[in-house]
């Protein structure tokens, strides 16, 4: 799958990209039977609640379970990374981020190129997160916001936030994101399960708690340049890949008919 050069513009416009029923209600199911195979591992990766317990982030997900290692060279994700950030790449992180009914808390407001830099040492905000939805995500179950067109502003100053969550993060200061929310409109990615998101290192963005009774689970794909790769090693390797590999797309079908 390419994307068009409508799709290509948005996409430099608004830092972000959506596109609906990227992936069948079949190969949802297999990915969400993955997960919970995962899930159920007593496993450094899965990584859970600061208050509850439940499983708030589980990674390295492409080392732990075949359908995982077939999803992160499928070509409808692979192939619009290599369109916008060129044809070498690496996979840097595997995961799926979870918001649990009830109990998923926040993740602040942030650029993922900030974690990428200060603790993998990456040069540039060349990375891209592609996602899937593995539930429908609404207004109600703890949505990605992010500020459109906020890419634009580059790598803003942060703080390092290893108190609010389970997580450690990089956050954006109060004040900038007040800036940025100034001249950068709010949106909420929500969708179908089946839904992807493609967006860059330096898209401001964050996500609410989930009080809802609903669950909120997203698969999330980093490709970065081998040109950009880490220079640090100090993060676990289910954190940010050692292996520098190029990764090769599989034939479409590889998920409900796996081939080599």
């Amino acid at each position: 799958m390419y994307l068009s050069q409508e799709q290509l513009e948005e996409f430099n416009n608004n830092g972000f990209l959506v596109i609906p029923n990227l992936f069948s209600a079949e190969e949802v199911a297999e990915i969400r039977s993955a997960m919970d195979r995962v899930f159920d591992e007593d496993h450094p990766g899965n990584i859970r609640e600061k208050k509850s317990g439940v499983v708030r982030t589980a990674m390295g997900l492409h080392l732990r379970d075949e359908t995982f290692a077939r999803l992160v060279r499928h070509p409808r994700l692979v192939s619009p990374a290599q369109q916008i950030a060129g044809k070498d790449l690496y996979v840097q992180q595997v995961k799926i981020n979870v918001k649990a009914a009830f109990d998923g808390e926040l993740w602040q407001w942030h650029q993922d190129f900030s974690t990428h830099h200060e603790d993998d040492g990456c040069p540039e905000p060349l990375a891209l997160n592609l996602h899937i939805l593995l539930d429908d995500v609404t207004e109600f179950n703890g949505p990605l916001y992010f500020f459109k067109g906020s890419q634009k502003f580059g790598s803003v100053a942060t703080r390092h936030d290893t108190v609010s969550t389970s997580y450690p993060l990089w956050v954006v200061e109060e004040d900038k994101v007040r800036e940025i929310s100034k001249s950068c409109s709010l949106v909420s990615a929500t969708g179908e399960a089946g839904t992807a998101l493609i967006f860059g290192d330096c898209l401001v963005h964050g996500s609410p708690a989930n009080i809802s009774p609903s669950n909120r689970s997203i698969f999330s794909l980093i490709l970065n340049p081998l040109s950009n790769a880490y220079t640090k090693t100090s993060r676990e390797d289910f954190r940010h890949h050692r292996d520098l590999s190029a990764v090769e797309p599989l034939a479409d079908d590889c998920l409900l008919a796996p081939t080599d």
